[in-house]
């Protein structure tokens, strides 16, 4: 099929759907406005019976990260308001209902870390950046779309827990891409978190302003704005890595996240809370980990990422010759999470899963046939579980880079970089990013999208 007549279905389908194309309304730049009384009579999402709950029919969703959500909403020379616009108007084109953004980044001495961040050391919070994710969850709320939005992060590109580490201990601090700090200094460093007092003390500080805060558009409280879907402990919390797995490590993990998860809901009632692990493989591939780690009552559903390159399942020098095996074991990887899921009776989530372009391209456009047959399968297995009314309920593909380009030609982030991608900093631009050129991809997620809502009526 050619590019055009890739996008003329792409059209079609649009104008089919019930989520119009085109600009679909929104806030205006600096001026305040109330959710529509639709918006306000909307429910919060919940969980019953094992499954996600909206206005009392299952909802089951397509989802994109977009991390940088925040930093479009965000004035003052850090965002772009209209691409925002049009960013989501796009994904609302393609079914997508469900953004899994970042809602807290740190002020970091480390190379690869974005700036500016929403926070520092001494406790100063970036109100541009904040009414950044007013902005966002606003528009959101305008195109009937929901938001899952984390807190925190194991790796160094929004600062996360080494930066915290770093303010409470004399500035000590490893940075990954400096080559003195080999793998795995990062994760032996970064998981002392959750046994510094000092360091989640600073973190429970900023948390509690986040999760309390009130819109500046809306005037509306987060806690009582049902855009928000849920609450995350953070991008990809794990307690070390397998090289230097300890059983000592997995109390003060677990606590963490019991605390932490207990704090949230002390604050706000009405949300869902998630983890945001990786699954078995977040958990140093010691499956009591994993399980311990999302049966509390205080964790709503379970969340799991599928990476076969980052993993060594995918080879980038023998794609053809990998990814069927690449293929088999991201199956595998779903079955055995999705039993966990059904013997604790909570959904599950695939909230990041993406492969590198042909060839390791990032040209927007270029190929995408190994990454497509992945999305495909991720997506033929939620189909089919929620057809057999399984725990699988909805898909935050890895990652929405939309109309971003990157800014110099090797896709390397330099600082001060505003064209995002949907790649964080320490990646090329463009590596995983799925861009409004890519046509194929862009064909699956529709017609996947039309097909969980067949199923869901």
């Amino acid at each position: 099929m050619s590019r055009m007549e890739l996008r003329g279905v792409l059209l079609s389908l649009c104008l089919m759907a019930s989520a119009a194309c085109g600009h679909t309304g929104g806030i205006e730049s600096g001026t305040s406005a109330a959710l529509s009384d639709e918006g306000t009579e909307n429910e919060f999402i919940s969980v019953e019976g094992g499954e996600f709950v909206l206005e009392g029919s299952p909802y089951n969703f397509v989802g994109v990260n977009f991390w940088y959500g925040a930093y479009l909403g965000a004035g003052d020379g850090i965002g772009d308001i209209e691409r925002l616009r049009a960013e989501l108007d796009l994904l609302k084109s393609l079914g997508v209902t469900n953004l899994r953004i970042l809602g807290a980044s740190e002020s970091s001495p480390m190379r690869d870390s974005v700036s500016p961040a929403f926070s520092d050391r001494n406790g100063n919070y970036n109100e541009t950046l904040l009414k950044g994710l007013d902005v966002l969850l606003t528009e959101l709320q305008a195109r009937d779309m929901h938001a899952v939005i984390y807190l925190n992060n194991f790796w160094e590109w929004s600062g996360g827990m080494a930066t915290y580490l770093s303010w409470v201990n004399g500035g000590v601090i490893v940075d990954p891409s400096d080559p003195e700090f080999p793998w795995p200094l990062y994760p032996i460093f970064t998981k002392q978190f959750y046994s510094n007092d000092a360091a989640q003390e600073l973190f429970e500080d900023y948390l509690e302003a986040v999760v309390t805060r009130t819109n500046s558009i809306t005037g509306i409280p987060y806690r009582d704005d049902p855009t928000i879907m849920a609450w995350q402990l953070a991008n990809e919390p794990r307690p070390g890595n397998i090289e230097v797995f300890g059983q000592a490590d997995l109390p003060s993990f677990q606590k963490w996240i019991d605390d932490t998860a207990g704090l949230i809901k002390s604050l706000d009632p009405n949300h869902l809370v998630s983890t945001g692990n990786e699954g078995y493989m977040g958990c140093a591939e010691f499956d009591p980990c994993f399980v311990d780690a999302h049966d509390g009552e205080n964790i709503d559903y379970l969340t799991i990422h599928i990476w076969p390159f980052n993993w060594g399942w995918f080879d980038r020098g023998d794609m053809a010759g990998t990814i069927d095996s690449s293929l088999a074991r991201a199956t595998a990887y779903i079955e055995k999470h999705n039993r966990v899921a059904k013997a604790m009776n909570k959904p599950l989530v695939i909230e990041e899963f993406g492969l590198p372009r042909d060839a390791g391209a990032i040209a927007p456009g270029s190929p995408t046939t190994y990454r497509d047959k992945f999305l495909s399968l991720v997506y033929d297995a939620v189909e089919t579980d929620v057809s057999t009314s399984g725990p699988i309920s909805g898909t935050n593909v890895w990652s929405w880079g939309g109309y971003g380009r990157a800014q110099h030609e090797d896709g390397v982030w330099q600082d001060g970089d505003k064209s995002y991608t949907g790649d964080p900093p320490q990646e090329a631009q463009g590596l995983n990013s799925i861009f409004d050129e890519d046509d194929e991809t862009l064909l699956l997620m529709r017609q996947h999208a039309d097909r969980l809502l067949e199923l869901s009526e």
